[in-house]
Parts: structure tokens; sequence; C-alpha cells
């Protein structure tokens, strides 16, 4: 059964059927898929939900290859119609039976497809990956894992591999699971029911932190794009159109910036980060979380947002205190916080309320026209490293031909602040514009773990001008229940992510 975005799904019914008929009874020559498309009003797409294509997120349908295909329709000028299949066998399934224009697999051109479906490639590469349980030894290729099964899910790339390897004799088990996602095969990897599997790096990417035991061994084959898939039976005007319309966004950058809204930030939690993070979700964030609700509320912020501010600052720690004097929960100046009207920045609830106010002040200074989610990271940015040297930085990447208003380009020449070569030529000088950057990063990281994790219900603001227009990359099953020793829960990052005060 298919479930569709946008109305109660019937039993499949190849779209073409009604047409050809009418067609026969005319006696006319069938009209090419695109014209069936228009003539109908609706683009048919099969996917499977998983993070990087297609999930209900707290805003409504996302992911990368659904915010494609949404723009392609849109192109188009049809309604785009979505179902969703339980996995990629249904996926091909339906395509092969002809009864979906478009399937979204996040498959590579696979040999094995040819000849069933057209593939396009949509601008993600990723290649097939082994991971292990990290209280299991760590292979270092196939050779080591003879006698071992490798997990996986079925009608992926990593079979074709793995079948190649067999062939050339390396000693290979594996055992695919229908009904398991890739974050199903990683969470019986965390486990230890599963001691080695194998998955696609970019879903690794964005579900690895929710899964710290779990550690990448080693990778089978080269990276390959991944790819849109048409069936065989269509003719190609759809697939010629497909092909322009992401030529086009290769050019103008639109590809490009899909990527990094939705891998971008995806780096930046390590092992000990992501056991850290996760085990003050469970230990401090509940004695804080109404406060940040309901100031959160007053101004018109995410709440999860303001909350990820206050972890990369403080660690959801009120007595936080660095050197530089900025003290308290949402680590707040002194002249920050008489200037929002703050008197005890040791006060969580102060501290928060005075987060949320001054965020607000600054989202407010970025230009309207810059659209979410990028107006977000200016702000973030801004938060830190003060708006005169952001102003620099979009100064200095509108001269260098570069997109001011987008923070893919942006955060390229926020570094060149800290270089005399380039902090001479701006108007407020010497910024380390590193720490802007790994700043946003790192925030954006907490902020896609705890959409993740909480229940949307419920905690959306009533009036959110900011963020309202971010689509969150997924929602768990509720707040981690991890209860690790003291010992090994670091009490800070590692330095490598940054901007954390050296009291924590």
């Amino acid at each position: 059964m298919f479930r569709s975005i946008l109305e109660k799904a019937t039993a499949p019914v190849r779209v073409s059927v009604f047409v050809c008929a009418a067609l026969v009874i005319a006696g006319c020559s069938r009209p090419s898929t695109l014209q069936e498309i228009r003539d109908e009003n609706v683009l048919h797409v099969i996917a499977r939900e998983a993070p990087s294509i297609y999930f209900e997120g707290r805003d409504g349908p996302t992911g990368y290859d659904y915010e494609l295909a949404k723009r392609f329709a849109k192109e188009l000028g049809v309604n785009l119609r979505v179902r969703v299949a339980q996995d990629n066998t249904e996926v091909l399934s339906v395509l092969e039976r002809d009864f979906a224009h478009i399937g979204l697999a996040g498959l590579s051109a696979l040999p094995d497809l040819e000849g069933t479906y057209k593939p396009l490639a949509t601008g993600i590469s990723a290649q097939s990956v082994v991971v292990y349980n990290r209280d299991f030894p760590a292979p270092d290729s196939l050779s080591d894992l003879g006698g071992k099964t490798l997990h996986l899910v079925p009608e992926s790339n990593h079979e074709h591999l793995l079948e190649n390897a067999k062939a050339e004799s390396i000693d290979t088990n594996w055992q695919a699971h229908p009904g398991l996602d890739a974050a199903g095969i990683l969470a019986r990897v965390e486990s230890g029911e599963f001691s080695y599997a194998v998955v696609s790096s970019n879903e690794l990417e964005l579900n690895h932190v929710f899964f710290p035991k779990v550690k990448e061994a080693f990778p089978l084959g080269e990276p390959e794009e991944l790819v849109w898939l048409f069936p065989a039976t269509q003719d190609d005007t759809l697939v010629k159109a497909a092909r322009q319309f992401l030529n086009q966004l290769q050019a103008n950058g639109t590809l490009a910036q899909l990527a990094e809204r939705f891998y971008g930030h995806l780096d930046r939690l390590n092992y000990v980060g992501a056991r850290t993070f996760m085990h003050h979700v469970d230990n401090r964030l509940p004695k804080y979380s109404d406060m940040f609700r309901s100031y959160a509320r007053e101004y018109g912020v995410d709440w999860r947002l303001l909350a990820a501010i206050g972890y990369q600052e403080s660690h959801w720690r009120p007595n936080a205190v660095s050197p530089t004097g900025v003290r308290g929960l949402m680590m707040l100046t002194r002249n920050t916080a008489k200037y929002i009207g703050i008197n005890n920045r040791l006060d969580a609830e102060q501290s928060i309320h005075g987060g949320a106010k001054y965020f607000r002040i600054v989202h407010d200074q970025i230009p309207d026209r810059i659209p979410e989610p990028d107006r977000t990271w200016f702000a973030l940015a801004s938060y830190n490293v003060g708006f005169g040297h952001l102003e620099d930085a979009r100064r200095l990447a509108q001269d260098a031909g570069r997109n001011p208003d987008r923070w893919m380009d942006v955060k390229e020449f926020l570094p060149l602040l800290a270089q005399k070569e380039w902090y001479t030529k701006t108007r407020y000088g010497y910024a380390r514009g590193h720490e802007p950057v790994l700043y946003v990063q790192n925030i954006r990281r907490y902020y896609d773990v705890l959409t993740r994790i909480t229940d949307p219900a419920g905690d959306q603001t009533e009036n959110d001008p900011m963020l309202v227009d971010l689509e969150s990359k997924g929602a768990g099953s509720g707040v981690s229940n991890s209860k690790e020793s003291t010992q090994d829960m670091q009490a800070s990052l590692p330095p490598d992510l940054g901007m954390i005060p050296p009291t924590l």
C-alpha cells in the first residue's frame, strides 16, 4: 500500500490507462510522456522514506530528492504527487510496471538496472561503506571478514559490489533485511545485534550522530552519483526535460545550495561529541527546556534553535564563565546583558531570556530579502562574530563575484578576516573569521539532532518569523535514554568542534 502526501492513496493505477483508452477509441496516436503529465496535471513520484530522499519534516515534506522533484514539477507547471514505498524493492516494482513517472530510491546507475530503468544523476555522490560496532575488531578489507556476515538493506548498491567481490573469489557473506532501512541497520550495529554492515555513505552521514558506537571501516568501490530512475517503457521526453532542468540548477548554483542545506553541516560531531551531546540532552536539557520554549515563543524563535545556541555556548551550564568575561548559559557579554536589560547573567532563566531577545535583535538586522534558512545562518554568524564583520565578509564575497546573500558563499570568506591581506581592505578589520563558520556548523548539527529526537507537536512557536521555512531533517522516537557512566561522558566536546568555553 502507498501513502500519498496529497490525498489518500488508492490501489495503484497505471498513469496512462485512461489516456490510452481514450486515444484508442479516438484512433489517435499516444501522446508523449511529458504531454500525458501535462494533460493530467500531475507528476507521479514513488519514493522511499529517508533523510536523504523524502520524509515528513516539521513544516511538511522535505528531503534532497523531494526538493528537486518539487521544483521540477513547478517547472513543468503541474502538481507533484508522491507515494511512499516501504523499500527500494517496492520502488523498483512500481517503476517496472510503469505506475509512476520517477522513482527516488537513493541508488546509483547500476548495470543491473540497465534496460529496465533510465537513470538520471541528481548531483549527490555516495559510496557503499562497511561499518562495525566499535566493540568488535576493526576490519581493513573484505578479506578480514571471513566467516562474518555483512548486513544490508535489499535492492541496494551494496549487493552488486559484494557480488563482484564474490566473483573475484573473496569470501564474503551477507544478508539483506527486507523491512529495514539504513537507520534500522545502523541501530542494530549500535546495539551489537549486527557486528558488521554496509550502508551508503550519505545515509551514514545523515544518521551517524544517533549511533555513536558505529564506526566506519572502509569503502566498497568508488563514489558514484545517485540517480532518479524512470521506467524504460516511457519515451525520452520526461528524462530529457528533467536533465535540462537539473543542468539549469547546476549552472545557477541551486544544486550546490541544496546539497549544502542537507549535507553541509554533517561533519561536526565525532564519537565523543555525539555521546556527550546525547548525555546532556538526557541530563541537562530537561531542566531548561520549558524556559527555552517559553522565551522562544515570546521572541518568535524555534525553541530547539535557541537550545542549540545555548548548548554551543555553554553545554547548558548556567555558571559557565570564559576568560574574556562572557558568562552564563547563553554566554552573554556584560555590554550585551546591559543593553537587553539582563541583571544576572548567571541566572539560567535570565540568560535564556536575554539570549532569545538578543538573537531576535540580531536576526532582524539581516536583510529581509535573504530567504530562510540562510537568513538564520547569517544571524547565527552575526550573533557570534558581530554584524559588522559579517557585512565585511559579505562584501568580500560580492567583490569576488559570489552571492553575498547565500551562506554557502559567504562562509568561504569569513576566515579571510583573520588574514592581513584581506582584513586591511575591510571596514571593521581583523576578526577570527573561522570561528563563526564552526559556530554555525555546530549549531546546525545540534539543531538537526534536536528536531529529530523531540516531538514537534506543541513545540512550534505561535509566531515563527524565523526558521518558519526551515524544514527539520526528520523526527525520532524520543529523547535518548542512554545511562552511560560519567567517565564515558566527557564534560566537553573535543577541540575540533571549536568555540567551547574552557570551563566546561
